[in-house]
């Protein structure tokens, strides 16, 4: 059980790997997350759950090594399995009787949009996908993804490929040519996604983004992952992770998403350290 049946390098520090859990994979849905432990002293994560075979019985996971944890799964390879693996959690994305969608990745967000966009197609609904990135060694899943939308547009801060600027400039242009989109959905770095709310709030396009908070158990005990939503406080892990974009209260999230930034430079300095004293054993 969990055990990794396929690895993949998908870009610089970021890995897709398929782990075998044929429970969860009849579970899973789009905008759903998993929480992993390496190993029994290990801490626990979030990570989307980007694509899943229920034939296969596979969840698939897209990461980026930026961490200690996520540089140790990382290191695992094909064969190896993960101690804990739990999930699906949080609750689906609601892509029901929709004609035609705009959704946008940043970065690693499209990770999550990639099941998202794979059901919609299912359903018959158009899709047109963004994909924003630094840089062009930096985009994720383009290929993978074009076969179930009707546009694929790419934007890169450098110019390196496709439109030299930001999704937002995108998006607006899209807009303003007359294309009609009955939802929005964002997902991302909190400052693109709170980029594209102002931005469809002045169209008035109902807008969802994908919430990324600071989260532990993923049940709704521990209160990590509280977020402000219309005024309200929320969970992530229960409430979400998708909420509407326009009530989210974005500065606050950014407040605390770095709370333990120190901390984790730290933690990942040490376990560095400790491997490089490893090899020169």
């Amino acid at each position: 059980m969990n055990k990794i049946v396929n690895k993949k390098n998908l870009a610089p520090s970021a890995k897709l790997i398929e782990i075998e859990n044929p429970l969860m994979a009849r579970k899973a849905r789009p905008g759903q997350f998993i929480i992993l432990r390496i190993h029994e002293n290990g801490e626990r994560i979030p990570l989307t759950i980007s694509d899943y075979d229920r034939e296969k019985g596979t969840i698939t996971i897209i990461f980026q090594e930026i961490g200690k944890t996520t540089k140790m799964l990382g290191q695992l390879n094909e064969g190896d399995c993960i101690l804990d693996f739990v999930g699906p959690l949080g609750r689906p994305t609601e892509i029901e009787n929709l004609e035609r969608v705009v959704v946008v990745g940043g970065g690693l967000g499209t990770a999550l949009i990639f099941s998202q966009v794979k059901e919609m197609h299912k359903q018959g609904t158009k899709v047109d996908v963004i994909i924003g990135a630094r840089s062009a060694d930096l985009i994720i899943l383009e290929e993978e993804i074009r076969p179930y939308c009707e546009n694929v547009y790419i934007a890169t801060d450098d110019g390196s490929k496709g439109h030299k600027g930001f999704v937002t400039d995108v998006l607006k242009k899209l807009i303003d040519e007359g294309n009609k989109y009955d939802r929005a959905i964002a997902v991302g770095p909190l400052i693109m996604m709170k980029v594209v709310s102002n931005l469809t709030r002045q169209y008035n396009l109902h807008t969802v983004v994908s919430m990324n908070p600071i989260m532990i158990d993923g049940t709704g005990m521990c209160g990590g992952c509280r977020l402000t939503v219309g005024g309200e406080t929320k969970f992530a892990c229960v409430d979400g992770p998708e909420f509407d974009g326009h009530l989210v209260d974005f500065d606050e999230a950014m407040r605390r998403q770095v709370i333990y930034k120190q901390e984790e430079k730290l933690v990942l300095e040490r376990h560095e350290c400790r491997l490089e004293g490893m090899k020169n054993a």
